[in-house]
C-alpha cells in the first residue's frame, strides 16, 4: 500500500499558481495541496477579497485579479485551473490552459477540459508547440476502487473484458435544445465522470446509439468498443436523492468485478456453481470465493478523507510527480478527453435511435 508524503516533508516542490477560487477548489483542491510537492506560490481570483481569504487559508504569498499579470511576475512551474462557464456555456479554462501553456507552464484543469473536439485539439496543439503538458482532473479514474477494478480486469486470471455496465445520475435536455450549450451545461459538467471511466476500463468507443426518455431526461447508451467488447451507460435521472449514485460491472471469461458507490469493489473469481438439484450449501471454495474491499470509516486515516476515496489526492500527486520527472502524465491526458468530448458532441448532434460512429476500428 503506498505510503503518502507530507508538503512538509518534501525536498523540492513546484513553484504554483492557482486559477480561481470558488468553493469547489476550497473544499477538493487547495486540501490536497497538503499532500504533494506544491508551493504555492499565488492566487488569482476576479473576487480580489476572496482571493485574499484564499491566500490567508492555505497559504500562498501573493493574489492577482489578473491571471496574465501573475504568469509574468510569478513564472509558475505549473498553474491549476478550477474556474467556471462563460455565459454562452463555454468553458472558461480551456482558454485560460492556452494562456498558461504559453507562458511556459504547465497546466492542470479541472474539467470539463472544453466544450467541443475542435477546442480539445487546439488544446492538444498548444500544447504540442510549447512543449508543455494539459491535465485534466478526471477524478474517476483515480478512485482507488475503480484502480483496483482496473488492475483487475487486466489480469490473466479475469481474461478479456467482454461487457461492461455502468450507472450515473444525470439527464440530458431534448435533443432539440442540445445546440444550445447552455442547456448543455449540467450534462457537459458531469458527462467527464462515467465517460472517464468507460474509457479507461474499456478503450476507445467504436459506435453507440441511445434511447431517451422524456420524463426526467434519462437515458440508456449500448456501446461497442474497437475491443470487440460491448456496454451500457444507464443514465438513471429521476432516482431518488438518497440512492447510492453509482454502479459500476465489468465481465471477462468467468470472472466479474462490480464498484459499488464508488467506495466497494468485489471480484468475483472464476469458480463453478454448486451442483444444481444436490449442493446443500451456497459455499464454495475459498480458492474460488469472491474477494471483496470497502473502508471502514472509523479510523483517522487519510484513506478515509474523501480527497482520497474520490480521487483527488490522487490526481493532483500524479500531475505533480510527471512534472518533476519531466514527462506527460499517463491519465488524464488531453487525449482522453478527447474521446469524452467527442462522446458529449454526438449526443449533442444526433437524435435517439440513430447508430453512431465514434472510431473506425
Amino acid at each position: 500500500m503506498e505510503k503518502i508524503t507530507y508538503n512538509f516533508e518534501y525536498g523540492k516542490k513546484l513553484k504554483v499558481c492557482f486559477i480561481g477560487a470558488g468553493m469547489h477548489a476550497y473544499r477538493n483542491v487547495y486540501p490536497t495541496f497538503q499532500y504533494a510537492p506544491v508551493d504555492l506560490a499565488a492566487i488569482c481570483d476576479k473576487d480580489e477579497q476572496r482571493a485574499v481569504a484564499y491566500a490567508r487559508q492555505f497559504g500562498a504569498r501573493a493574489t492577482y485579479a489578473n491571471h496574465l499579470e501573475m504568469l509574468e511576475r510569478e513564472r509558475p512551474d505549473a498553474v491549476f485551473i478550477v474556474t467556471s462557464y462563460h455565459p454562452d456555456g463555454r468553458v472558461q479554462a480551456t482558454e485560460l490552459a492556452k494562456d498558461v501553456l504559453k507562458a511556459g507552464a504547465h497546466v492542470w484543469m479541472e474539467k470539463p477540459t472544453a466544450a467541443t473536439v475542435r477546442e480539445v485539439e487546439e488544446l492538444m496543439a498548444v500544447s504540442r508547440e510549447t512543449g508543455r503538458f494539459v491535465m485534466t482532473g478526471l477524478k474517476k479514474i483515480f478512485f482507488p476502487a475503480i484502480e483496483k477494478a482496473k488492475q483487475i480486469i487486466g489480469s490473466p486470471e479475469f481474461g478479456r473484458p467482454s461487457s461492461f455496465y455502468i450507472r450515473y445520475p444525470q439527464d440530458m435536455a431534448p435533443f432539440a435544445e442540445r445546440a444550445d450549450l447552455r442547456n448543455c451545461f449540467s450534462f457537459l459538467d458531469h458527462i467527464y465522470h462515467p465517460a472517464s471511466v468507460i474509457h479507461y476500463l474499456m478503450g476507445k468507443i467504436g459506435r453507440f446509439s441511445y434511447e431517451w426518455e422524456p420524463h426526467n431526461g434519462g437515458s440508456v447508451t449500448t456501446m461497442r468498443f474497437l475491443s470487440g467488447a460491448v456496454g451500457v451507460l444507464h443514465m438513471t435521472a429521476g432516482e431518488s436523492g438518497t440512492s447510492p449514485l453509482e454502479r459500476l460491472e465489468v465481465v471477462g471469461e468467468g470472472a466479474n468485478v462490480v464498484v459499488d458507490n464508488g467506495v466497494k469493489v468485489t471480484y468475483y473469481r472464476k469458480a463453478n456453481r454448486p451442483a444444481y438439484g444436490r449442493s446443500s450449501s451456497f459455499l464454495v471454495d475459498d480458492d474460488q470465493a469472491p474477494l471483496s474491499w470497502e473502508p471502514e470509516f472509523l479510523l483517522g486515516q487519510l484513506y478515509n478523507k474523501n480527497i482520497f476515496y474520490l480521487g483527488y489526492v490522487p490526481e493532483v500527486l500524479h500531475f505533480c510527480e510527471s512534472v518533476l520527472a519531466g514527462r506527460p502524465p499517463e491519465k488524464g491526458t488531453l487525449a482522453d478527453s478527447l474521446e469524452i468530448v467527442k462522446l458529449f458532441e454526438a449526443y449533442r448532434t444526433h437524435p435517439e435511435g440513430t447508430l453512431i460512429t465514434l472510431n473506425e476500428a
